[in-house]
This record gives structure tokens, sequence and C-alpha cells, in this order.
């Protein structure tokens, strides 16, 4: 049976290049669904339209350009080229004739080449011995709708001190648990608390402007049980203009680089 995420992000293909899909309102945040939920939705229409098991996504873009509203959208795809070894494609998601998000993204089979990895997974407690985030009955939607377990930084609302530094994750998973494959881990890398409000406390929102995801490793791991966490962690390094910058990694348990991200965000007072 498809787990919630599975359904909230299913697409149904309408031909060729175009497929339907229903923003739900269990993803929704402040103003409009939150951007790594629609990632997952577009990216679930671009993976249809590969339609090739061998190429996984690698590089994969999303530009904000207006919050969806609760209800039916369309995406419509388009397969820029595929070569040898790497297949270019974009994605247009429209509600009615408003565009709400375009994107590019990079499908590619593993290659042989030197590898290494010069970051390392932050030393933390398991998943299993940290306790589940209290959500505060003001959260938006999607706060229900994972199941964190804080090991940097602190909640928003935990009435701790502001840090000397904007960092902030820990475990994760669905609260409805599936393995953490591309579409989830695209919706991981927008779904957590933004790490400026481990520094600041003023009433802000942070809408995504543009979101960039670098897929590093197989997903889900091929070991990887239904009901396991992933780490993630995101920190914010410079915010000045109104926008602000959010780099992002997700690690597997054993200590394996599944992602990084980076996104530009807008910093706008809550009302």
């Amino acid at each position: 049976m498809a787990t919630k995420f599975e359904r909230d992000t299913a697409v149904t293909r309408v031909d060729d290049d175009e497929f339907d899909a229903v923003v739900d309102p269990g993803w929704l945040v402040h103003r409009g669904p939150n951007g790594g939920y629609v990632a997952a939705i577009i990216l679930r229409a671009l993976t249809a339209r590969v339609d090739d098991a061998g190429r996984a996504p690698r590089s994969f873009t999303v530009h904000y350009v207006s919050p969806a509203d609760v209800g039916p959208v369309r995406v419509t795809t388009s397969i820029e080229r595929t070569g040898r070894s790497v297949t270019s494609c974009s994605a247009r998601l429209h509600q009615g004739d408003r565009l709400v998000a375009l994107a590019v993204a990079a499908f590619a089979a593993p290659r042989p080449g030197p590898e290494f990895c010069d970051v390392a997974m932050a030393e933390v407690v398991s998943a299993r011995d940290i306790p589940a985030a209290e959500i505060p009955a003001e959260a938006p939607e999607i706060a229900r709708r994972w199941d964190m377990r804080w090991a940097l930084g602190d909640p928003p609302w935990s009435q701790s001190p502001p840090s000397s530094e904007a960092i902030a994750g820990g475990w994760i998973r669905l609260e409805d648990p599936q393995p953490a494959d591309a579409c989830v881990v695209a919706a991981i890398t927008d779904a957590w608390v933004p790490p400026v409000f481990s520094r600041i406390r003023e009433p802000i929102i942070v809408p995504t402007v543009d979101l960039t995801i670098h897929f590093r490793s197989q997903v889900p791991p091929v070991e990887m049980a239904p009901d396991d966490y992933v780490f993630a962690v995101f920190r914010t390094d410079a915010a000045n203009e109104g926008f602000l910058e959010q780099s992002g990694e997700v690690w597997s348990a054993d200590g394996t680089l599944l992602a990084q991200s980076r996104q530009l965000a807008a910093v706008i007072p809550f009302s």
C-alpha cells in the first residue's frame, strides 16, 4: 500500500509530457505548500517522463515563482536532450493559468572515476536515543508530516537563548515511514525548521526562491529499512538585503552522504 507521502505526491500521466497532481493541505506552511513537497511532485513527474531505471536524478533545481493553493496542479515536462550518459530535462508546474514553479534536472547512471568525501557526518547520538520533537499547536501542518529528532541547534519554540550560529538538524523520517528515495530526499532538503531560527528570534518567514539538490549516492540505500531515519543538517552563513542562503546535507545512518542542497530564501516579516 502506498504511504501518505506517495499518495500526496502522486502524479497521473495525462499525455507523454503532462502529469496531473493535487496539492494536499497536509503540507502547507505559512504561505502555500512547502517547497520541498512541491519539488517532490515535480521530481516524481520528471522521473516518470525520463522512464529509465538506469538513470537516477543527479542534479535538480527548482525556482519557485508563486505559492500554490490546495488543489489540482499540472506538471508539463520536456526532455531537452538524451545523451549517451546524461538525460537533461525540464518541467513547469502550473495551477490553472498561473506558473508556480519551474525546474531543470539531470539524470544519469553511475560513472567510473575517483571517489572521496571530505565532509563528514556530525557525531551525534542515535535517533532512538533522542525523543521526538514536541510540535506546538500553532505549528504549520507540515510539522506533523515528519518525525524529527533534534540533534543540532534548538527548535525556535524551545525558549532557549539564540545561538551564535545558524545551524540546525537531526534525524528525520516521514511520520508514515518509507525508505528515503529521491523524492523523499528532495522533500527533506526543505523540511527542517530553517536554521536561521536557531540564531534569531524575530517573527519572520523564509519562503524558498530557488532550491538545488545534488544527489551523491544511491537512494534509497540498498539496506535501508522503511522505518530508518536519515540525518539532515542545515546551516545559514549569510543574510542580507532581505535574503538568506541555506546549505544542507542528508546522510544515511551509516555515514554515507546521500545529497547536498543549497537554496536562496526571502526574509519576510511574519504577520
